[in-house]
């Protein structure tokens, strides 16, 4: 068992964390405009702690998903459950026992919240079987990402407002341009295999359509700091996310698969960048 350990930390890539930070970022953006940046160390705890899991168990269920398609992906040939280093029953019970310890964590919360979760459970557990029929289904990832937006507010107000859902069109985009990034790298073998994702759907199209979701998120939250009144400290963040957006379009105009996967995992620093921005709005009241 100690010695499949290994194993199993790379199948739910705790090896590679961005994925769990580009959930966590506009979870923490929830958290904080909803507790007014005061959110309890309890639920920052239950949230931070949540998402990794879910995030861990996401990846499990994607790969046992894709499991036949990833081996003749050159960048996914290699991962434990494609390479047959882990069984498919293997993958499917740790995302079953990683989803039950997630569920677990929110029990102290209220009903809501924890009615959300089973919906959020169902999107991403849904999500890696979108990519055979849906012609964007970033789309849908963007909601699985997202979900922790409702979940905060239900957390913290028992309730969820219309900003929150606001907020999770602005991270559907969000996960729509950095995704179609990603998609991007592996663009040749995703034609050779038969999947549809967003970087063949827009075609010629897809450095356009992925500044074009830069722009809207980025518009959705200029709206969000208009609403909310929030200061300087906000909008100092909001310009390093948009020049990180800028930076992203020098990365993928040639579409080159390292510059285009390196963009990918730049936008941690654009999530990052909103969040600081909001974080510091908070704490400059106090």
């Amino acid at each position: 068992m100690f010695a499949r350990l290994p194993l199993y930390l790379r199948l739910v890539r705790l090896d590679k964390p961005i994925g769990s930070l580009l959930l966590l970022w506009p979870t923490l953006n929830a958290l904080w405009i909803a507790s007014d940046g005061h959110p309890s160390p309890m639920l920052l705890v239950i949230f931070v702690i949540g998402t990794i899991l879910m995030r861990s168990a996401g990846c499990a269920i994607n790969d046992y998903a894709d499991r036949d398609f990833d081996r003749h992906v050159k960048r996914t040939e290699n991962r434990p459950l494609t390479s047959g280093k882990i069984r498919a029953w293997e993958a499917v019970a740790l995302a079953a026992a990683l989803s039950l310890v997630a569920f677990l964590l929110i029990l102290p919360l209220n009903t809501l919240t924890k009615e959300l979760s089973v919906l959020a459970l169902f999107v991403a557990g849904t999500y890696p079987f979108t990519k055979r029929f849906f012609a964007i289904p970033q789309a849908y990832l963007g909601i699985a990402f997202g979900f922790g937006i409702p979940m905060a507010f239900a957390a913290v107000q028992d309730q969820v407002p219309m900003l929150a859902w606001v907020m999770l069109v602005a991270n559907v985009f969000w996960s729509v341009a950095y995704d179609t990034e990603y998609a991007m790298v592996d663009r040749d073998d995703d034609i050779k295999i038969g999947i549809r994702t967003s970087a063949l759907t827009f075609g010629r199209f897809d450095v356009l359509a992925v500044m074009l979701c830069y722009a809207a998120t980025l518009a959705i939250y200029v709206w969000i700091g208009i609403a909310l009144g929030f200061g300087w400290l906000f909008w100092l963040g909001w310009a390093a996310a948009a020049g990180c957006a800028i930076y992203h379009y020098a990365l993928i105009r040639n579409r080159e698969r390292m510059p285009c996967f390196a963009a990918f995992k730049h936008n941690n620093w654009l999530g990052g960048a909103l969040f600081a921005g909001i974080a510091m709005h908070y704490a400059m009241l106090r």
